[in-house]
């Protein structure tokens, strides 16, 4: 009952942010483009999917859509909206509506998606080599990104803007982020395997 709970209100949580960021002068297929749309969006379908389930859902699926989310939270507090960082973005100036979606996307649903894993779900489900196999989404966007800056000359992410930092400086963001997120797809499996309770349904 608790897993449902949470994934309903994961679900919200996505559906609102995306619409209260849309408000704003971005639209929705220009928000398309972003590592947290579609992370926010990839969760949201899978607690849908998994809201009125009975059986628990394959462990690899279920371990990649809470990495992405929480990486997408993890990014924008440490890098994007922390001046020490590096890349952060600046002052930012959101419209309260705008403020509140940016939230729901980057704070609150990645926390839901964490406590539906690491509270609310079964132990020991996933394996090592599962930290690799969830690189795929984030290089895959990566590809992604910089395809679509040759075409537009914009970049999603200071981090991986070509302009500013050249092939050479986006390589070494890029491997420096794909051995963060592998790191964290580690500590994902390690947690996992501790045994600190069970599923609730």
């Amino acid at each position: 009952m608790y897993a449902r709970i949470v994934r309903i209100a994961g679900l919200v949580a996505v559906i609102a942010g995306v619409v209260l960021t849309a408000a704003g002068p971005a639209t929705v297929t220009g928000l398309l483009p972003y590592f947290t749309i579609q992370s926010n969006v990839a969760y949201g379908v899978f607690a849908a999917w998994t809201a009125f389930r009975d059986r628990p859902a394959r462990p690899a699926l279920k371990g990649a859509v809470t990495l992405y989310v929480t990486i997408t939270g993890l990014v924008y507090h440490l890098v994007l909206a922390n001046p020490a960082s590096g890349f952060s973005m600046g002052p930012v100036h959101r419209t309260p509506a705008e403020a509140v979606g940016n939230q729901l996307l980057h704070t609150v649903v990645p926390l839901l998606a964490v406590l539906d894993w690491l509270v609310l779900d079964e132990r020991r489900r996933f394996r090592w080599r599962y930290a690799a196999y969830w690189l795929a989404f984030p290089l895959g966007y990566l590809a992604f990104a910089l395809l679509r800056g040759l075409v537009t000359d914009t970049y999603p992410y200071p981090f991986i803007d070509v302009g500013d930092l050249g092939y050479g400086g986006v390589a070494l963001s890029a491997v420096f982020f794909a051995v963060a997120f592998w790191l964290l797809g580690l500590l994902f499996v390690g947690l996992d395997r501790l045994p600190l309770g069970r599923r609730s349904t």
